[in-house]
């Protein structure tokens, strides 16, 4: 690293540890008492890492599958300063009754976003929910309506935000003018991650119950596929690959550059390949969105090779002056001219944060990224400002994302009114911004949360 590198990632080091500043300061408070609704993989990964960063004390779990529940509270009491096992719950209405939480992690199946987080704010606590925020666009707007509404800090799921190596390209690059003029940004996934086969339709198993981790959506017959972890292979709970990894990708070009909502958006694919599973997502997708003089442009393929083995799932900036190639792992910025390439690794911690090291399932190369985006979150609760992942900011990329699936099941370009929340100029598309909840379940209205 030469000198002008180092002072670069010395700068970079510094912004990142502002938020992180709430971490020493937090030590002399009053531990927050936090739950957590959604006790599966990335549940726990969220969790532990707020553990790792504040003080906090666990004192409330919820799930729907007991032994997920039961696995959670054992590893939460081994890992807590206390080392008191937290109360259980099978319904996030009953943990939230109690009114005792000053922080609510949610992290559910998508279609169970919506009614915990309104629930949890109108509670009194402050709330980290997984992105995508919803699975239709009327459920965000409600979302974003009672945070606002009840005075909560909301802090979606998009770590991207956060993540050492993208702060330091967006400063570096984007900010300092180097890629000059960007009229595209491609992003992409082509990870084989569609589920596959066709397995029989079969009874729930007895630890878990079905009735309530299906809720509002639809009632299909319990399968494999769907519990634990395949469920966004599904319409049903999710809104697909767009929704799960273009929303990651979107919204970080939009915190990149400074956007806000597209004007239109367009998309065109479906299940072009893998025809025999019983997932009924689209395996090959293409969506644009339109932001005026720069095009944004995804693209999915759970088949086939990635052009890029570095990059199967990122972002490439075009710029009249360089290419920023952008992901999880590291970046790329490749200049006109005489100047050098530069390339970035992802940042570790592994020493700084042994438990990284054998926490089971752990995706280590973002662990430094939620715990950044944890302090961030933090540090929004004590000046209740707004957070880099604010609710507003996740409910743009979501409903984004949606209205291409929309796009794609109407054939048609959409042009998005953001005044009004609304499709410009089409009924039909307008009908399926709210998708219909099934009883006794009723859907989240913005203008009465």
């Amino acid at each position: 690293m030469d000198r002008r590198e180092f002072l670069h990632a010395g700068a970079a080091s510094l912004a990142l540890s502002a938020a992180g500043a709430y971490a020493a300061e937090s030590v002399k408070e009053k531990p927050k008492r936090a739950g957590l609704i959604g006790c599966g993989w990335y549940g726990k990964t969220d969790l532990f890492r707020l553990l790792q960063v504040a003080p906090v004390e666990v004192v409330s779990l919820c799930d729907v599958d007991k032994r997920m529940l039961a696995e959670a509270a054992g590893t939460v009491a081994a890992r807590q300063a206390s080392k008191k096992k937290p109360r259980t719950y099978g319904d996030y209405r009953e943990m939230l009754k109690e009114k005792d939480l000053d922080v609510v992690l949610i992290a559910t199946p998508d279609h169970w976003h919506a009614l915990p987080m309104i629930a949890a704010v109108e509670a009194g606590a402050d709330v980290y929910v997984q992105k995508p925020i919803s699975v239709d666009v009327v459920e965000g707007q409600a979302m974003l309506a009672a945070a606002r509404k009840q005075k909560r800090v909301v802090q979606v799921g998009t770590q991207r935000r956060s993540t050492p190596h993208l702060v330091e390209a967006r400063d570096r690059f984007i900010n300092e003018g180097k890629l000059g003029r960007i009229g595209l940004v491609e992003i992409c996934c082509y990870y084989h991650m569609r589920a596959r086969g066709n397995p029989p339709d079969i009874a729930p198993p007895e630890y878990l119950d079905y009735e309530m981790w299906t809720g509002p959506a639809p009632m299909r017959p319990y399968n494999e596929l769907v519990h634990p972890g395949r469920w966004r292979s599904f319409m049903e709970y999710s809104n697909g690959i767009i929704g799960d990894m273009c929303i990651h990708m979107y919204d970080m070009v939009r915190w990149m550059l400074g956007l806000g909502w597209p004007k239109r958006v367009a998309s065109s694919g479906g299940i072009l390949v893998d025809k025999n599973s019983k997932a009924n997502i689209s395996d090959t997708q293409t969506a644009t969105f339109d932001h005026g003089d720069l095009a944004v442009v995804w693209q999915h393929r759970t088949w086939g090779h990635a052009p890029d083995p570095k990059y199967p799932w990122g972002a490439t900036f075009y710029g009249d002056k360089g290419t920023l190639k952008a992901s999880v792992m590291g970046y790329d910025f490749t200049p006109f001219g005489p100047s050098e390439p530069v390339h970035r690794d992802v940042t570790y911690e592994l020493e700084q944060y042994p438990e990284d090291k054998t926490e089971k399932a752990l995706e280590r190369h973002c662990a430094p990224a939620i715990r950044r985006h944890m302090q961030d979150f933090l540090a929004a609760i004590a000046t209740r400002g707004k957070p880099v992942a604010d609710i507003e900011e996740g409910h743009i990329s979501t409903a984004s994302c949606i209205v291409a699936n929309l796009a794609m099941q109407l054939g048609r370009t959409l042009t998005w009114d953001a005044q009004s929340g609304q499709v410009a100029g089409d009924e039909e598309a307008n009908r399926l911004l709210r998708r219909p909840y099934r009883k006794p379940w009723e859907h989240p209205d913005p203008k009465t949360v």
